[in-house]
């Protein structure tokens, strides 16, 4: 009997050990996302790709996480192409991510492929469409692999031409934020801080922000109309959003005050604090002199004076031939701002005697009365 009852618990013994096996032999089945993939990012109505910029982040595109039904990672390529048709295309990035930063340098790369050039020598265009989708896939065995894709998404490219002169081109920094002139819209006249003119990574601003309460502050962007690359901060540091993989916070601002802001971009240093400028003086008018402009020496060309800071002019598609210019206020000598320089940007001295030396071309010219700092930039031929 008890021989009996030990090979009845060996019977029962293997069927559970059978049925278990069976258990374990359950494969899920991997199935496309009925969702689809589908770019998530919003474009720029317009990408300027210059060399100079090659190097910094064009457009970071977003995708949704796709589903297949199976606990295996799921890798995403990101894929560009010069015709819509794809008929052949390159690979920018094979990720695990739902996102991936191009440069510049990639679009470049792209834009001149599909015959796009900068010189305005040639019959080439200079703009133009690059063409964009995403590819979902799961698997590595060609016979086994389970894939989904994206549309395409088009994509519209400058290659903007070299400016008159060949001046070379540098880093702008714009301000945007509800505490500035051109509140959070990336192309309305905005402002520029004002570049060293001997440390192209410092940059100087003294003038109005208009915080406060409900206030968010203000970023800066380095090509107008385009978000990216934006600066801003991080953990008290300040940073761009290529350096991030995302967007920075933006800079606060307290109080609807005049405050002193400058910023370092090779090492994220900033300094914001409040200035007292009571004493300033406000000018009537305050325009360009000298006989790299129209009027020679004998009659200045008056620059526009902004609605939102007293202290800030400007002046844009002004022409510079060779010669040289100084700032002056009221048409009269009593108050002009010169320095003995050549650069695009600098510190122009209250009651100087030296002018500036003038690079031939067209600009975009600011210039800010209370520390006497101007920036000229330069605008590509049409």
């Amino acid at each position: 009997m008890k021989k009996l009852t030990l090979l009845f618990i060996a019977f029962i013994a293997i069927l559970s050990f059978t049925a278990c096996t069976e258990d374990d032999d359950f494969t899920f089945t991997a199935k496309p996302d009925p969702d689809g993939i589908a770019f998530m990012n919003t474009t720029a109505e317009t990408y300027n790709l210059s060399a100079a910029n090659s190097n910094n982040l064009a457009e970071r595109f977003v995708w949704n996480q796709v589903d297949f039904g199976v606990q295996t990672p799921v890798n995403y390529e990101l894929q560009g192409a010069v015709e819509e048709a794809f008929s052949s295309y390159s690979v920018l990035g094979d990720v695990t991510e739902t996102n991936l930063a191009v440069t510049v340098s990639n679009m470049l790369e792209l834009a001149k492929e599909a015959g796009l050039d900068n010189d305005p020598e040639t019959e080439a265009p200079n703009t133009g469409n690059i063409y964009f989708r995403v590819r979902a896939y799961i698997g590595s065995d060609a016979g086994n692999v389970l894939e989904q894709t994206s549309d395409i998404l088009t994509v519209s490219v400058t290659l903007p031409e070299e400016s008159d002169g060949g001046i070379e081109l540098k880093r702008e920094l714009y301000l945007v934020g509800d505490a500035t002139a051109a509140g959070w819209s990336n192309n309305n006249n905005n402002t520029p801080i004002f570049r060293d003119g001997e440390n192209d990574d410092i940059y100087y601003f003294e003038g109005r922000f208009a915080g406060g309460d409900g206030v968010e502050g203000f970023k800066l962007l380095e090509s107008l109309g385009n978000w990216q690359p934006q600066w801003g901060i991080n953990e008290g540091t300040a940073t761009s959003s290529d350096i991030l993989g995302g967007d920075p916070q933006a800079f606060p601002v307290a109080d609807d005050a005049y405050y002193s802001f400058t910023i370092n971009v090779a090492d994220g240093t900033y300094a914001f604090e409040s200035i007292d400028t009571s004493d300033a003086a406000t000018y009537t008018s305050i325009g360009i002199i000298g006989n790299a402009t129209p009027g020679g020496w004998d009659a200045d060309t008056d620059m526009t004076q902004s609605t939102f800071n007293p202290h800030i002019w400007y002046a844009t598609g002004f022409v510079l031939v060779d010669g040289e210019f100084k700032f002056r206020a009221n048409d009269a000598w009593d108050n002009n701002w010169g320095k003995a320089s050549d650069a695009l940007s600098g510190e122009a001295a209250l009651g100087s005697t030296d002018n500036m030396t003038a690079i031939p071309g067209t600009y975009n010219i600011w210039f800010n009365d209370l520390d006497g700092r101007y920036i000229l930039i330069p605008q590509i031929s049409e």
